[in-house]
């Protein structure tokens, strides 16, 4: 019997471009949803020829962000164009758009507008900024969102300057908090009826990842400040990355030990052969080890470079203290467990050919869906304006040579 996808049934009209906006939808893609990507019809999603590697191929980049997507083009500034668009919110559930502030209001479908048209949509729009704020019209990209969103300004080391943590929270981020909304409002809808608009911004989100921060300020009364790898609240030692062999650039392994108590602390001390520590008075608890944290970081990091990353980890895993060795991305979506999981998925693409990419981390065990390629631009032109739209193939292939798709 075919199981039947969490979100089947449910049509999203994707307006999305670049990595906030996909991310979301690519979200509610991974859960079942029918996606289909609205596109400019000449380049379509700016992600295509972002970063691309090779002239006229969509690019990895663009890959990773719009799985288990349908494609269609549409000229939404030409008059049939809006037309098309206006047929096509009638039978969507929803409808998200991430252009620069006022783009999509100029396009003639702002909220008030598409509501008329079916008041059961569900209108989700990601910007920068909150729009009535000083930086409203502003464009933001995800760099930006995480300094403005506090992100830069509790990253790196404490006397040096602001650092962009790796991962592209301000864009991917604010791409799970947009699904999060998104799914909420479809389930209001069952008892309501109604549609409604939501609206995330990306500096909001960062704001949100950094709450841990607003901690240590309402101690302190400052504002947080960089701690390098310490621990968000500076609590506790050991919460550093420590050396390894063979001494490459990602041979390190990050050791923790939670401040509620010893009991990280005395499980380590006998891993590593020095229960004699175990009653000195300097590493006696979470808040006297952080006040020597200079001498845990030279005891730990003696021990590490005896060894490889992963054999500290298998140690110390071993006897229930938390740590973990540095992955690269290379060993990542190598490792066998990994691939069988799922974490990471080959699809097949229709240019690329084989691909391998980061799957969906959710895993439901009665509705699961398989990971597709993203789709070329285009793609699905003739199966969604027929089924949407009741179109012949010759029909579509005359709005074609009249520009309109």
């Amino acid at each position: 019997m075919t199981r039947r996808a969490a979100l089947e049934g449910v049509r999203v009209l994707d307006l999305t471009q670049f990595e906030a906006g996909t991310s979301c939808t690519e979200t509610l893609a991974w859960l079942g949803a029918d996606v289909i990507k609205v596109e400019e019809p000449t380049l379509g999603d700016q992600g295509r020829a972002a970063s691309a590697d090779r002239e006229g191929v969509d690019s990895y980049y663009f890959l990773l962000l719009n799985a288990n997507k349908r494609s269609v083009t549409l000229n939404l500034r030409s008059p049939q164009g809006k037309d098309m668009f206006r047929a096509m919110l009638g039978s969507a559930d929803v409808m998200i758009e991430n252009f620069a502030p006022g783009t999509i209001e100029r396009l003639g479908f702002g909220y008030e507008t598409v509501r008329a048209i079916n008041p059961r949509i569900i209108y989700a729009q990601i910007k920068g900024y909150g729009p009535d704020g000083p930086y409203g019209k502003f464009l933001s990209f995800d760099m930006i969102a995480q300094a403005v969103g506090g992100a830069l300004s509790i990253t790196g080391e404490k006397d040096g300057r602001p650092l962009r943590p790796g991962p592209t929270i301000g864009d991917t981020g604010t791409g799970l908090h947009s699904a999060i909304g998104i799914l909420a409002a479809l389930y209001d809808r069952e008892h309501t009826g109604l549609g409604q608009r939501i609206e995330v911004t990306l500096q909001d989100a960062v704001i949100n990842f950094c709450r841990i921060a607003y901690a240590r300020q309402a101690v302190s009364g400052c504002a947080a400040e960089r701690v390098g790898n310490g621990s968000a609240l500076l609590a506790s030692a050991p919460s550093a990355t420590y050396p390894c062999r063979p001494g490459g650039p990602n041979d390190y392994v990050y050791i923790y030990t939670s401040r509620a108590g010893n009991r990280h602390w005395d499980r380590l001390l006998a891993a590593i052969g020095r229960e004699d520590l175990l009653n000195d008075p300097r590493f006696a608890t979470p808040q006297a080890r952080q006040d020597h944290e200079a001498e845990v970081d030279a005891l730990l990091a003696a021990w590490t470079r005896q060894y490889t990353k992963r054999e500290v980890m298998e140690m110390l895993g071993r006897a229930g203290v938390p740590a973990g060795a540095v992955f690269d991305t290379r060993e990542l979506s190598e490792d066998p467990y990994l691939r069988e999981r799922g974490t990471f998925v080959t699809v097949q693409h229709p240019v690329r050919g084989a691909f391998t990419m980061p799957g969906w981390p959710v895993k439901l065990s009665r509705s699961p869906v398989e990971v597709t390629a993203a789709p070329l631009l285009g793609q699905h032109n003739v199966e969604v304006y027929r089924e949407l739209l009741g179109l012949s193939e010759d029909e579509v292939a005359r709005l074609k040579r009249e520009e309109v798709i």
